[in-house]
């Protein structure tokens, strides 16, 4: 089944057919939570409050995007929120954080450091040009998916980019040799 006709199915009472679908995008959504808050406490509330609004949402969808768009821009605007609301009254983490583990794929010490190097860089940024960034230059989309997912104009997502990429490169400059 398409993940088009997994939501209409859960709209219309299958219990499995949600499961099915979180099944096939989980990995990608916990991926995009990750990048876009600050701890993986925040990212694991944040999805877990868009799966949530997906699940009880799903007889909403339009079918003028995608499945995956549609639960990506819940996840994303999650996260976002989640990061207003810390702003408002900041939290501490009641454990040290556990270093996640990869499922698969290599994992040589360059690449992990180049990667701590890139996610620190990347949350010095404000959450507005983060979001944006790594809509654009990390996940893929164009300027106009990216600022549909956002719910911004296209020319608000071009700027966020610019700045972010300018911070950026000062941060990671060092990294281009």
């Amino acid at each position: 089944m398409s993940d088009a006709d997994l939501l209409s199915a859960h709209a219309a009472g299958d219990r499995e057919a949600f499961a099915t679908l979180l099944s096939r995008h989980y990995d990608h959504l916990w991926q995009v939570a990750r990048r876009t808050s600050y701890s993986p406490e925040d990212a694991a509330d944040s999805l877990q409050e868009a799966l949530l609004s997906a699940h009880r949402m799903a007889a909403n969808f339009r079918e003028d995007a995608a499945v995956r768009s549609w639960m990506h821009t819940i996840v994303v605007n999650a996260c976002l929120d989640r990061i207003r609301r810390n702003k408002v009254r900041p939290t501490v983490p009641l454990f040290p954080d556990d270093s996640e583990t990869p499922r698969a794929g290599r994992d040589s010490i360059h690449d992990t450091e180049l990667a701590l190097d890139v996610k620190t860089a990347l949350f010095t940024l404000p959450p507005d040009q983060r979001a944006a960034i790594v809509a654009v230059d990390v996940e893929g989309y164009s300027v106009r998916e990216a600022a549909r997912r956002l719910g911004v104009p296209e020319g608000t997502v071009k700027s966020r980019c610019a700045r972010a990429r300018r911070k950026l490169a000062v941060l990671l400059g060092d990294l281009r040799e």
